[in-house]
């Protein structure tokens, strides 16, 4: 939660999209994490476990897809208004940092799902990996912003 609210804010103070979504992503991955241990939770009852299994899935898929939304219209605005986004080095120093921790909690995620036999932790596994993609692109940006002013 504490990196969601340095990226939201350097990402507000900096006016840029890809930080601001990065910070929201935290809050997504936070989100996933709370349903999934409320999933993990119904582990035994077949029944149960089934129905928590498909509602975790759909809350991952969900919360994604917002995302994705979001990410597209600023995309989309920012764009045709021609707004450039200022230089964020707590957003590079984010970046980095989540670039080290989430293909790490990524992998921890996918061998507990693959333990468990949860679909689940599978897909919020995948979700992380894509939050480390997500970090090294946001590195890419932000460096490239604060070094030749490529926003």
């Amino acid at each position: 939660m504490l990196e969601g609210v340095i990226a939201i804010t350097a990402g507000v103070v900096a006016g840029s999209i890809a930080l601001t979504g990065f910070g929201l992503d935290s809050y997504i991955e936070v989100a996933s994490a709370a349903v999934l241990i409320w999933r993990l939770h119904q582990q035994g009852d077949a029944n149960e476990e089934q129905k928590a299994e498909k509602g975790a899935i759909l809350v991952v898929g969900v919360t994604f897809l917002m995302l994705a939304l979001y990410v597209a219209y600023e995309s989309v605005t920012k764009l045709l208004f021609y707004e450039h986004p200022a230089e964020s080095i707590i957003g590079i120093l984010s970046a980095i940092v989540s670039l080290i921790v989430m293909p790490v909690l990524a992998w921890q995620r996918r061998k507990v799902a693959a333990q468990i036999g949860s679909r689940a932790l599978a897909a919020d596994a995948v979700e992380t990996l894509a939050c480390s993609y997500l970090s090294l692109t946001l590195l890419t940006g932000l460096g490239l912003n604060a070094w030749v002013g490529w926003w």
